[in-house]
């Protein structure tokens, strides 16, 4: 529990001549500037513990309405690899269903009142390592939900309002002639008239979010209504509804800092949208018409045909990318999952697009998945986030020059969720990257909890004791940590140091290596132990299949990957590795090994000096120019970076 306060040191020990903390590269909350401003304030100490609340809707049952809501208390005082496993992630709530909740504080309120006391009384906690109390005062850093669900935590109008964005930016929307959905356009449509969205164009390079003063101010405006028309006009000329129940914590960013972005749902609604505008299934205006959408090529079979391709891609992506994208034309109304909408539209979709998509619309869609790449990762480096703002800016105009074309009847084109990335790369800076406030906990907390349900005949009640159930196990295992062993190498592998694991099948004996393979080994031992080998000198080695690196992906061979038939294969065996000169390679790795025995044909196997930590992968390069620096360049002790 201590990683917080020792990285939180580190970077405020990163100042410059004025004595202000620079920030070179992102690599988690501690980074935002939000948290750093309330650590200078002193509204965060080292003996404070951080949340993160998390919130979401959940559907128990596909063929039945089987609504309900749970939330979660994340510790982000934990190290990142750590805090979102299932042992440290805490059921705060879970709401009954099956209808939509009115209310949402009324079950908010019990787990956020003791909260509230907490923050003012204080928890007595003893720390084992050192011996000592002290007393925690909680601190509330973020509240995420999605769209739907942060207009019930925050109390605004939500995404379809006049000011619709989440983070409370002071664009206005604009809607359609006698329609109530606003949708935030920033080119005014042409012959357009619509009193109170007839502004003119707006410049999204710097959209700053509300700040807490403007909340306050706009709160005030809208409390001392007096009665329920001025209310509702109050309501529209802000975008809030009513007061949020968080601003009655003590301990919390103010409203409505404390409510940041969220990535995962952002994939979901902009894989939604564009496959919907490719496809020519978005709903049309009357006073539109789809023949006019050249970009709708994804049709008949153009789109039959690319569905196949992306289900063909399935046995080059590796088992650590998750679940591979099915045939995207027969299951995308069967529940297309979030990880293949991320893997298909920011991963294959630039290849399996090019040729199909007009030139101008695809380029423009790159765009948004460089950046988006950037701003998803873990680490991410100053350069990125203003290349990464750059892009967006650049593909949002072209998005609404190329399908809004400034058109009243393209309104509803202009959503949120297109608006959501002129936000990102400033939100990086703010809050960090936001891979670690998205809502894939939330997600994953849903899934888990909804598979240890046993009662289905009173499912609710059912799931709120796997959620009491949940607590009661992760606080037992913190207060006794060898209550759980932890993961054991598996049978037969060997720890080779620095987090690389060699995992079976292996070789029972040593096999002798040929060709290309056996003059690089030959060479690389030569040079190892400046010796001259005989030209009979056979090199032998141990084969190993599987290699877990120590981000704890597991990557495998060419040697066992191809005795499977195409179909029956997730491909993990090319890697990118830094070599001996300290450039960056890629290749397909044969095979890996730890030990080396030379035959030298007379009937009997001599043992090479070799230092066991030296392990070596290896590939045979048939032809390759210079297969003794290959070999060298594939020793760990220079492949660390390995992916």
């Amino acid at each position: 529990m201590r990683h917080r306060q020792k990285r939180t040191a580190e970077i405020r020990a990163q100042r410059n001549a004025n004595g202000n903390v620079t920030i070179d590269k992102y690599e988690d909350v501690y980074h935002g500037q939000a948290y750093l401003d309330a650590v200078e304030q002193g509204l965060i100490n080292d003996d404070d513990s951080v949340l993160l609340l998390s919130i979401d809707g959940a559907q128990l049952y596909a063929m039945k309405q089987s609504d309900c809501w749970i939330y979660i208390w994340v510790f982000l005082d934990l190290d990142a690899n750590l805090r979102y496993k299932k042992k440290f992630v805490i059921p705060g709530g879970i709401f009954p269903g099956p209808l939509k909740i009115k209310v949402v504080e009324s079950f908010l309120f019990p787990g956020l009142y003791h909260i509230a006391a907490l923050m003012k009384e204080g928890l007595k906690i003893w720390d084992a390592s050192t011996d000592r109390v002290f007393t925690d005062f909680p601190f509330l850093l973020f509240g995420t939900a999605d769209a739907p669900g942060m207009a019930m935590l925050d109390g605004r109008v939500g995404h379809t309002g006049a000011y619709g964005c989440r983070l409370f930016c002071p664009v206005k929307g604009r809607h359609k002639p006698r329609a109530p959905t606003y949708f935030p356009a920033l080119l005014k449509p042409h012959n357009y008239t619509v009193e109170g969205c007839d502004h003119g164009d707006v410049s999204g390079h710097n959209l700053p979010p509300g700040s807490p003063d403007e909340y306050r101010r706009a709160l005030f405006k809208v409390m001392e209504a007096k009665n329920d028309a001025q209310h509702q006009k109050r309501r529209l000329e802000t975008g809030i509804v009513k007061p949020t129940l968080f601003s009655g914590l003590s301990r919390i960013l103010p409203v409505p800092s404390c409510f940041p972005g969220d990535n995962m749902h952002l994939i979901l609604n902009l894989f939604d949208l564009f496959l919907n505008l490719w496809r020519g299934t978005l709903d049309c205006d009357p006073n539109d018409n789809v023949a006019s959408w050249d970009w709708a090529v994804l049709k008949d079979k153009i789109w039959e045909a690319h569905g196949e391709r992306v289900a063909s891609t399935r046995p080059y992506l590796p088992g650590s990318s998750d679940r591979p994208p099915r045939n995207i034309a027969e299951k995308i109304n069967s529940g297309y999952k979030a990880q293949e909408c991320l893997t298909y539209f920011f991963g294959l979709g630039p290849g399996l697009l090019y040729g199909i998509l007009p030139d101008r619309y695809y380029r423009s869609y790159c765009k948004i998945v460089r950046a988006f790449r950037l701003s998803y990762q873990h680490e991410i480096h100053r350069e990125e986030v203003q290349e990464c703002h750059q892009m967006f800016c650049e593909a949002y105009k072209e998005y609404e020059e190329l399908y809004y074309q400034r058109l009243t009847s393209r309104l509803h084109f202009c959503r949120q969720s297109m608006h959501n990335l002129l936000h990102e790369a400033p939100e990086i800076v703010r809050v960090g990257p936001g891979a670690y406030h998205g809502q894939w906990p939330m997600e994953r907390t849903i899934g888990n909890l909804g598979e240890e349900m046993k009662q289905h005949s009173n499912p609710y009640a059912n799931l709120s004791q796997r959620g009491v159930r949940r607590a009661q196990v992760n606080a037992l295992k913190s207060l006794i940590p060898d209550i759980e062993p932890n993961n054991e190498l598996p049978r037969g592998s060997e720890d080779l140091g620095h987090g690389y694991i060699l995992l079976r099948a292996k070789d029972e004996y040593p096999q002798v290596v040929h060709g290309a393979q056996g003059d690089a080994i030959r060479q690389y031992l030569e040079e190892m132990n400046d010796e001259k080998y005989p030209d009979t000198f056979q090199p032998k080695l141990r084969r190993w299949a599987r290699l877990r690196l120590p981000n704890g992906q597991i990557v495998r061979s060419a040697w066992k990957e191809k005795q499977k038939a195409l179909d029956k294969v997730r491909m993990a065996r090319n890697v990118r590795f830094t070599d001996l000169d300290g450039e960056e390679s890629t290749t397909a790795l044969d095979t890996y090994t730890t030990k080396s025995v030379g035959s030298c044909g007379r009937g009997g196997d001599t043992r090479v000096p070799y230092d066991q930590s030296q392990s070596a992968i290896y590939q045979g390069l048939r032809g390759a120019s210079s297969p003794l620096r290959y070999f060298k360049c594939c020793i760990f002790r220079s492949c660390r970076r390995c992916l």
